[in-house]
């Protein structure tokens, strides 16, 4: 049932039917071919997966993602990292690095910070007399950037589906965030310094960066007060995230005075269509999972993996391997929702940390968001600064290097992925 399964689903993809509709397919073809289990079970096995509570957290980090990044709010953080860091060689490059770690801090998605950033900063960029390739391909890996700094819808999705804290994925991936911002950042000054591109001359004035530090200060604390919220067990995720958009809606109303009701409406229309994007996905990936369990298929690939390579270093490469290959031609979401429910049990086999296997996830999957030809960001940036795929692709190397040497990082190194 489960090759079924696999086949159909395939064959779907390639005829370009959309992830969630050709998950929900496959499976009720799998079904009829067995012949054994009544159709119903996917439909309840999609109803089933919408029924937790932990789930409430993403269409509400949605909502305030999108209140946050499209008012005045996100402008005032992009003015303030443009500030920063423009005086530094690459800093115009590095800008679309530090404020995909500061909007991480808010939104959760790295399509809509590569949309968002990349509308405001490639043409600036590109002023500064930056290639439009080398443009689109630091915005399409910099949005990367923002899975990992929490909240990050990716780890909700792999918290719900093997059990791992919310809590514990979000304060666990600050460090790799942080490293990888520090790795493109230095990617960038090299670009700059290869470009014979310097830094801007104009003199630091501290009185125009401590108002542009006091005007983006409500969305700079926001990640601080999620993680000590998290740390210190004030709250849970799904309550964090709903404080979150009375945050963004009382910063909007009071402090910056932009929130009208035709944004307001608008704001909570794209949550809606964001999160039905994800639901979707979610419930056809609910019934996917539920027929590979069914036959067992995640015990029966730990076994075979377990006895074939004997060494963890072997099977924690394997396991890389696999999520590299699978991130490029599918999206983040079903990948993490398919192969979480087979990998971790290969993880507690081998006596990997869940919580390390789920940076490690995040980072792949992440890579193919931009992983020619069909990474999501890699388009959206080629797109918006009007490069060739050939041109983005060209640049792109230096970051995708930066990445993969992450990736190992954290697959080897524990302590890298530390709880605080």
């Amino acid at each position: 049932m489960s090759l079924v399964l696999v086949v159909a689903f395939i064959a779907l993809m390639v005829a370009v039917i959309p992830v969630a509709h050709a998950l929900v397919i496959a499976s009720g073809v799998a079904l009829l071919w067995d012949g054994q289990l009544p159709l119903t079970l996917v439909v309840q096995q999609m109803f089933q997966q919408t029924q937790s509570f932990p789930m409430l957290a993403l269409p509400f980090f949605i909502l305030a993602g999108t209140l946050i990044m499209e008012g005045k709010l996100g402008e005032e953080l992009l003015r303030f990292s443009g500030e920063v860091m423009q005086r530094l060689r690459g800093g115009a490059l590095s800008t679309t690095v530090v404020g995909s770690v500061v909007f991480g801090g808010v939104s959760g998605s790295a399509v809509a910070n590569a949309s968002a950033l990349g509308s405001v900063l490639i043409p600036w960029q590109k002023r500064q007399g930056y290639p439009a390739g080398l443009c689109a391909a630091n915005n399409a890996t910099s949005a990367v950037i923002d899975i990992l700094i929490p909240p990050s819808i990716p780890m909700i999705l792999y918290a719900v589906v093997s059990g791992v804290s919310i809590g514990d994925l979000f304060m666990a991936g600050v460090l790799p965030g942080i490293l990888m911002a520090a790795g493109f950042v230095g990617v960038c000054w090299w670009q700059a310094r290869r470009l014979g591109i310097g830094g801007s001359a104009a003199p630091l004035d501290p009185r125009r960066l401590a108002r542009l530090a006091a005007l983006a200060l409500p969305a700079l604390i926001l990640p601080v007060v999620i993680l000590i919220a998290l740390r210190f067990g004030f709250a849970t995720p799904t309550e964090i995230a709903v404080m979150a958009v009375l945050y963004a809606l009382a910063a909007s109303l009071l402090i910056y005075r932009d929130m009208s009701w035709a944004r307001f409406q608008k704001a909570m229309i794209d949550a809606g269509v964001a999160t039905g994007i994800v639901m979707m996905v979610i419930m056809g990936s609910a019934a996917a999972s539920w027929i590979l369990t069914y036959d067992q298929v995640p015990q029966r690939f730990a076994e075979w993996v377990s006895t074939t390579l004997q060494e963890p270093w072997l099977v924690i490469l394997a396991m890389n391997l696999i999520m590299l290959a699978i991130g490029g031609p599918l999206d983040l979401a079903p990948a993490i929702l398919l192969l979480a429910p087979i990998f971790v049990p290969l993880a507690q086999q081998i006596g990997l940390d869940p919580l390390q296997l789920g940076l490690m996830m995040v980072i792949n999957l992440g890579i193919g968001l931009y992983t020619p030809p069909v990474g999501t960001t890699l388009f959206i940036s080629s797109t918006i600064a009007g490069s060739t795929m050939s041109e983005t692709t060209k640049a792109l190397w230096p970051f995708f290097f930066v990445a993969i040497a992450l990736l190992v990082a954290v697959s080897y190194v524990p302590a890298l992925t530390i709880r605080f």
